[in-house]
Parts: structure tokens; sequence; C-alpha cells
């Protein structure tokens, strides 16, 4: 069993990530891929700006990964890989991938990890606007907070 955490400025690849689980006693790699969108309530979206503490966020990340693996057993490999920086529209921000024997208990460990990291680990996000803030201002830009919201 190896666990991957990672904190980068690089270019994600969900394809690499979920690679780099692969186990042959696998029977399911399931992988969440988080990726800019272009909007936020009426608001044009131009790019994610992601800060961490990285020293505590790798740490609260492979502390959530001890705790998946206590809550589902069947759990091979696990990697969680999170961009800090800029994250223009359509690019991803985070990658999930876990190898298990089963699907049930990877599909639901992933779901668990992101919905856990969003509320517990630091790392803050801020939206950059196109064309003016979220109060009508000319910010262009909020920090938005962390949660569970879908």
């Amino acid at each position: 069993m190896k666990d991957i955490v990672k904190i980068t400025e690089d270019i994600l690849s969900l394809g690499e990530i979920a690679n780099s689980v692969h186990d042959p006693k696998a029977g399911a790699i399931s992988t969440f891929s988080g990726t800019t969108r272009d909007n936020f309530e009426d608001k044009e979206v131009k790019t994610l700006a992601y800060e961490a503490y990285v020293p505590m966020a790798e740490k609260s990340i492979q502390t959530l990964i001890t705790a998946a693996r206590q809550k589902w057993d069947d759990l091979i490999h696990v990697a969680v890989v999170h961009k800090i920086g800029d994250c223009p529209v359509g690019e991803t921000s985070i990658v999930i991938a876990v190898s298990s024997g089963h699907r049930k208990q990877g599909l639901e460990a992933v779901h668990w990890l992101i919905d856990e990291l969003k509320v517990q680990v630091p790392i803050w996000k801020k939206e950059i606007y196109v064309n003016g803030g979220p109060d009508g201002t000319d910010g262009g830009e909020a920090w938005k907070a962390n949660n569970t919201m879908p």
C-alpha cells in the first residue's frame, strides 16, 4: 500500500495520477478530478488562484488518507495531488485516485476524501473574475470559503 500526497504548481494529469495507483490486486481505480469552471453566481471566472501552507496541508491530507484506510479496508493505493498557484478555466486543480479491490469502497473513499479535504486542509482559493468583483465593485476577485457544497 502506498500513499501519494503532493502539492505542486505543475499542471496535473489525471491519467498519470490514476496510473500511479494501479495495482494487479485492484478491481477498480476510482478518481475525482476538479477543474476550474468559467462561472460562479453569474460572474465570469478568469482563473482560480490557490494558496496553501504546504507542510500543514500535506500532513492534513495524509491524516485524511489514514482515516479513509480505517473506514474502507479495501483500499490499496491512494493519491491526492493538489495544484497551487493560478489554475485557469478548464485546468485541473485537484486529482484524487484510489485503487481498491472493489469499486464501491473506492468510490465512497474518493467522495469522502474530496469533501473532507475541502473542510479540513489549509488550501485557500481565490476566484479572479473577468469583469468586476462579486459585490459590483471593481475588485475583480473574491476569496472563497471552504465547504462541502456539491
